[in-house]
């Protein structure tokens, strides 16, 4: 009895599955392209570090949107606070949005040369709080 030959046909699927993993692959490292910088410098409250992000970066005239990202000890992302912002003594706090328990917290506020070039970040745990404020470069 004659066995048939299947090695085209593997080879055929073996080419497809490395093609879709290249693309696959290629995409992912798009998607982490770009600036990986936050924004201001890093401040520290209590025992975290605060950073901010802004979408689009750098910061524009008009609504943009902010991340406020708290690690703490390691890296680790720090999930139990609560967060708000705002960009003039004026305005009313905002709560921010946490993104799951990853340590990030987003909210979208207006940004505008002079007093709102400015982002005050409140941050509030166990009963104590503390505002943070993150001078912003807008785009020319």
């Amino acid at each position: 009895m004659m066995q048939k030959n299947n090695m085209p046909e593997l080879s055929r699927a073996g080419l497809e599955w490395r093609k879709y993993a290249a693309l696959f692959a290629l995409g992912m490292l798009s998607a982490c392209g770009g600036s990986q910088h936050a924004d201001t410098p890093a401040q520290k409250w209590q025992n975290v570090d605060v950073r901010v992000e802004t979408r689009p970066s750098p910061p524009q005239p008009g609504m943009n949107e902010f991340l406020v990202m708290v690690t703490g000890e390691r890296g680790r992302p720090v999930y139990d606070l609560v967060v708000s912002l705002r960009t003039d003594d004026q305005d009313a706090w905002k709560q921010a949005i946490q993104d799951g328990q990853v340590g990030v917290y987003r909210r979208a506020a207006e940004v505008e040369p002079g007093s709102r070039s400015v982002l005050q970040v409140q941050i509030k745990r166990n009963g104590t709080e503390s505002v943070l404020r993150f001078p912003l470069k807008l785009a020319p």
